[in-house]
């Protein structure tokens, strides 16, 4: 009972990765990983466009999409607080909170970021046996607590590092559980260019890279078996269009590759092409890949060769409207292969700020109506050193 309940907690947040039927291929082949609440967006602003975020201006959540940013940041620093109902449509009680900060030292010091992410599964009832009619109630999560490090290489390009010390609690109550722990780092770069238009208004072209949660394995029974946390490579463009003084667009797209090997891989020992049965390697051989290993794998191990690797690839596009740099409607798109997990949602965004604070909020609209993605809404609010500095200033 208790080892299902495990599997269930899983299932419940891999769903969003695991719900599709599949149109592509006679096999199902998603990438599983766990702890798979880090690949959770928690930020209103990038939620609003798609997902994006690894590319675009700096922000106050850029901890989460690359924290080089932070580097470039016109404001000395800020920090945010997002909340996110997850799965409602399954379940009411599982949310993820998310809080974030950064300070920009100087050019030459460079700036410092910080995140604290927790995600919780809610309550839930276990019980030791069928007949047992009082059950124990637990409460799974899991968290995340990274530090990061970022500065200029040049005038427009900054580089960044981030540790992150990782936490999951399951609360299965069998002898042979043991929450588990795991470290991550993540290498990030960004590049913003600005140049003057005929319009008098400033362009700016944005690139982003960021590697992330680059690190140690996780289990939950004292290493006897062991799951890969879900590395990831992020890469986007961004270009922002002035019109005029006060009106200006974003268009941003940006592509992710989950770093983990597939189960179901042509690394198998003794994989056959014709013969799906020799596909699947067995749960000793996967828990025994270290975990770079398994980052070089990931992009070379599909049965289906280079056509299903690419296929692991999500795309994510977003456009933002902004208004004086106050007003803000946003809007995006996110796309992945039917045969990897489907998920395949649009997002609308809209955000206010003033000189010291700054609210957005985002809501998904999932392609097919049984998605537990669908209706997700997320909210950000951020609050800016410099403009807090003002209003003390004022009094």
């Amino acid at each position: 009972m208790k080892k299902l309940l495990l599997s269930a907690l899983f299932v419940a947040i891999c769903s969003t990765f695991a719900v599709a039927q599949n149109s592509d291929n006679d096999y199902y082949n998603p990438l599983i990983t766990g702890v798979p609440s880090l690949s959770v967006n928690p930020d209103a602003v990038g939620g609003g466009m798609g997902d994006v975020g690894v590319s675009t201006l700096p922000d106050i959540n850029s901890q989460y999409w690359n924290p080089s940013k932070y580097a470039l940041a016109e404001s000395h620093g800020g920090f945010a607080i997002s909340y996110t109902p997850w799965l409602h449509k399954l379940v009411s009680d599982i949310n993820v909170a998310y809080l974030s900060g950064y300070y920009n030292i100087s050019d030459a010091a460079g700036a410092i970021g910080a995140s604290l992410r927790y995600f919780s599964y809610g309550k839930v009832n276990l019980r030791e046996s069928a007949e047992q009619e009082i059950p124990i109630t637990v409460k799974p999560y899991e968290f995340a607590f990274d530090l990061g490090y970022s500065r200029k290489l040049a005038e427009y390009v900054s580089m960044g590092v981030t540790l992150r010390y990782i936490n999951s609690d399951l609360s299965v109550r069998d002898e042979n559980y043991y929450p588990g722990h795991a470290f991550g780092a993540d290498v990030s770069l960004f590049y913003m260019q600005p140049f003057d238009a005929n319009n008098g208004g400033q362009h700016r072209i944005g690139v982003g890279l960021n590697l992330s949660n680059i690190g140690t394995k996780i289990s939950y029974d004292k290493g006897q078996t062991r799951n890969f946390i879900p590395a990831n490579l992020r890469l986007g463009v961004s270009y922002y269009l002035p019109f005029n003084e006060y009106n200006r667009m974003s268009f941003t797209l940006e592509c992710n590759k989950m770093m983990v090997p597939s189960r179901l891989s042509n690394k198998t020992e003794g994989f056959d092409p014709n013969d799906q049965s020799t596909w699947m390697m067995s749960s000793e051989a996967y828990s025994d890949i270290s975990s770079m290993k398994g980052i070089f794998m990931s992009f070379n191990d599909a049965p289906g060769g280079a056509k299903e690797e690419f296929k692991e690839v999500m795309w994510n596009a977003g456009i933002e409207y902004s208004y004086n740099e106050q007003f803000f409607a946003r809007a995006g798109y996110c796309d992945e292969n039917a045969s990897k997990g489907n998920r395949k949602f649009f997002t609308v965004g809209a955000g206010f700020k003033l000189s010291a604070f700054r609210l957005d909020v985002n809501y998904v609209i999932a392609r097919a109506q049984t998605s537990p993605l669908d209706q997700t809404l997320r909210f950000t609010l951020a609050f800016d050193v410099d403009g807090l500095k003002d209003l003390a200033d004022r009094k």
